[in-house]
């Protein structure tokens, strides 16, 4: 069970960092934030990086960018995972020893840290890869994706406070 969570967990971080690079922000910042590796990394992002028509050479210098991070990608997912378990073991140690709490979460924080600056490098490589059309199309898709959120965020609180009230 342990060896399929870090397996998963490798396979997730190769997803984002492969299928999400097409989101870079270019040379103004890396992709956004993403415990799950942030958006663009999720769920469709291939069709994202599909629908920039990417040439036949431009294909092959992405695909050449993947398989140089391919190694490292796998080292950060297995050492955010193991972070993960030790910080769950120790959350979950009786009695509560937050000593071991703080330690275990500031290590896994780093191991997120290292996992982000891989991304923030292999979505910049691949940002140099985009004609300025594409790099345009892959900015109006996330200013779109953002908005959306925030309209998402906006109902949310909406909601919690007509509950809020509510119970008034």
């Amino acid at each position: 069970m342990t060896r399929t969570r870090v397996l998963t967990g490798a396979i997730a971080v190769l997803g984002a960092i492969a299928i999400g690079t097409a989101f870079a922000q270019g040379p103004r910042g890396g992709a956004g934030r993403g415990g799950g590796f942030g958006p663009g990394g999720g769920p469709g992002a291939g069709m994202w990086l599909r629908s920039l028509d990417l040439s036949d050479a431009q294909q092959g210098q992405v695909r050449d960018i993947r398989e140089r991070y391919r190694e490292q990608a796998e080292g950060a997912a297995e050492r955010l995972a193991e972070a993960r378990r030790a910080q769950r073991d120790a959350i979950e140690t009786m009695p509560a020893n937050e000593g071991l709490v703080i330690s275990a979460t500031q290590d896994m924080v780093q191991a997120e840290v290292d996992v982000a600056v891989l991304q923030s490098r292999v979505n910049s490589e691949i940002w140099g890869v985009l004609t300025l059309e594409q790099q345009s199309q892959v900015t109006a898709r996330r200013s779109e994706r953002d908005a959306r959120a925030g309209e998402g965020r906006g109902r949310f609180e909406e909601r919690r406070q007509r509950r809020s009230t509510q119970r008034l």
